[in-house]
């Protein structure tokens, strides 16, 4: 294989990632919930994997040509950003009474939800938000869509790599909060702050 063409499919692959991870690095519902699970230590393998496989299939559906189809029907993104909303503003609620009722890590990790509660919140954070497939199947599908068939697989690649580093990176980042999180001060203030979160992005799927 020619030197030129490796390149340009490193360049391919590169853009890829580069759109991928300017749209999934921002504050957001399910980063917010990511990282928590990573400081309590709570499936945090489990996590990050599922949003990631999530983000490879969404971003997979959008290159081959989804996105088309999601943007005739915008009654399908109504609907589910009226669920959506509904879901974070009572996950805020349940936060925002975790700011009252601080504990330290130690309490947090007594609290540990069961596998099958975590994957739940994790798929109800990710499909219930309009903004994921905005950004997977809409726009990274839309870009993708325009290369040629060779390359729709390599932009797609670096795609779901961006979606894999970051959320895995979040998690273990999390982990190493641990320190700061022996003070209940630390719960208050991060209760809040996914609290906030929560309610701003439900707000903002609604208006």
């Amino acid at each position: 294989m020619k030197t030129g063409k490796v390149k340009e499919m490193i360049l391919v692959f590169f853009k890829g990632f580069v759109v991928s991870a300017g749209l999934i690095i921002a504050i957001g519902a399910q980063n917010a919930f990511v990282l928590t699970q990573g400081i309590k230590r709570q499936h945090w393998l489990i996590i990050p994997l599922i949003c990631a496989v999530c983000d490879a299939l969404l971003i997979s559906a959008g290159v081959a040509g989804m996105g088309t189809i999601v943007s005739d029907y915008p009654e399908f993104t109504r609907y589910v950003a009226w669920g959506g909303a509904a879901f974070l503003f009572w996950y805020g609620f349940k936060s925002l009474q975790s700011v009252f009722r601080p504990g330290t890590l130690e309490e947090s990790n007594r609290e540990t939800s069961t596998v099958g509660k975590a994957v739940a919140t994790t798929l109800a954070l990710t499909f219930l938000n309009p903004h994921v497939y905005i950004d997977t199947v809409l726009l990274i599908g839309t870009i993708g869509s325009q290369f040629p068939d060779g390359e729709k697989f390599l932009f797609a690649a670096g795609a779901m790599s961006a979606s894999f580093v970051w959320f895995f990176m979040l998690s273990f980042g999390g982990r190493l909060l641990k320190p700061m999180f022996q003070k209940t001060v630390s719960w208050q203030i991060l209760d809040s702050f996914v609290c906030a979160t929560m309610i701003f992005v439900g707000v903002s799927l609604i208006i």
